[in-house]
């Protein structure tokens, strides 16, 4: 996967298990279960995250925030949310901050 697309093409991946279903696969498996299961899932994952964040564990980070990527992914395949539309949010909430009126200091008081 290119580094760039990655999320892209996992994302292709998910949404194809999705419309044609691969017996064996834990992707299918969490379709299959439901939103409630994804959600446990995805909620397991960022408590991970947040365990691996602060035993200060490069490693495990990476393995846990992967695992988190993943679910979100399953669960916006599942309700239906484009990363496209992910994609043009943040760069909104980008464009947001690059054009960000810089903060006015106060003058002190003397």
């Amino acid at each position: 996967m290119n580094d760039v697309n990655f999320l892209y093409e996992l994302y292709q991946v998910i949404q194809e298990r999705k419309e044609n279903p691969i017996e064996g696969s834990y992707t299918n498996y969490l379709f299959e279960q439901g939103l409630d299961k994804i959600l446990k899932k995805t909620g397991e994952e960022a408590s991970e995250v947040i365990i691996a964040s602060k035993n200060n564990s490069p490693e495990e980070m990476v393995n846990e925030i992967s695992d988190l990527l993943y679910h979100l992914l399953v669960l916006m395949v599942n309700e239906g949310v484009k990363i496209e539309d992910i994609a043009h949010e943040l760069e909104k909430r980008r464009m947001k901050i690059c054009n960000k009126k810089p903060e006015k200091k106060l003058d002190s008081i003397h």
